[in-house]
């Protein structure tokens, strides 16, 4: 299964709201594979891919945040020019709309992995795979 839990945590534009999402996390061993912070002038949506996402979901609510799961798709690249336009012209001849992205760092040399978040996840395995897309599994993103 290419399937990637995503917890997103909603954050309040508050002094050290992301400090204690990362103290919680730290404190029960979890490690932060990638993550993206988007946010308005009241509050932010901070998305992490996670060793253990069930486990920090349910640390998170204890703590009091409002805490989701989402299934995204890791996919991997090659990291050099143009990789990233062509992986998107992919995605663009398959119909598939990208809600949102963001990159993994310190992978393997000579490899980019991302992170996205599509319309119709269940359908857009196939596809990807039929494009020849290298899509990593949960065990495989969680072991970078």
């Amino acid at each position: 299964m290419y399937g990637i839990k995503q917890i997103s945590v909603f954050l309040e534009n508050k002094e050290g709201r992301l400090a204690k999402v990362t103290k919680i996390l730290a404190q029960e061993k979890i490690n932060i594979r990638a993550l993206c912070v988007a946010d308005t002038a009241d509050f932010g949506i901070l998305r992490l891919i996670v060793n253990r996402p069930d486990a920090a979901c349910a640390f998170l609510k204890k703590a009091g945040f409002a805490v989701t799961i989402t299934e995204v798709i890791a996919v991997k690249m090659a990291d050099s020019p143009g990789s990233l336009s062509d992986f998107l012209q992919v995605l663009r001849e398959c119909g598939v709309n990208l809600e949102y992205m963001y990159a993994f760092g310190g992978v393997a040399k000579g490899s980019a992995i991302n992170v996205i978040r599509v319309d119709r996840v269940s359908e857009v395995f196939g596809l990807l795979l039929e494009k020849g897309v290298a899509l990593l599994s949960e065990e495989e993103v969680y072991e970078l």
